[in-house]
């Protein structure tokens, strides 16, 4: 299994981003996948989720009303795009995917992540 990241940069503060995250070698037919970010000298956190199997998605509150979670199924991609960006959106961003759909990070699959720094 592997997960790719991409689309992470630079941006001012108010911009936006779009990350990709390409799946391949992924069996399963309904699973969970998720953003993750971690910032220098923070934890790990959840950015936002959802099952590929529909009708659930989650999101933390320093997402809502900025960052959307689109899927492209015939692609194998799980899109971030994320809005009207703030200096403390800066971090690595992750994604991750587990048939388990698992709380928290314990997600069995992750990417290498890219980064986002917004100044």
């Amino acid at each position: 299994v592997q997960l790719v990241e991409s689309g992470g940069g630079s941006v001012q503060n108010g911009g936006s981003l779009t990350l990709s995250c390409k799946v391949s070698g992924y069996y399963y037919r309904r699973f969970c996948m998720g953003w993750f970010r971690q910032a220098p000298g923070k934890e790990r956190e959840g950015v936002a989720a959802i099952y590929t199997g529909g009708g659930m998605t989650w999101s933390a509150d320093s997402a809502k009303g900025r960052f959307t979670m689109p899927v492209d199924s015939a692609k194998n991609t799980l899109y971030l795009q994320m809005n009207n960006l703030k200096p403390e959106d800066t971090a690595m961003y992750y994604c991750a995917a587990d048939p388990d759909c698992p709380t928290g990070d314990l997600y069995r699959y992750w990417g290498q992540g890219t980064q986002v720094t917004v100044s």
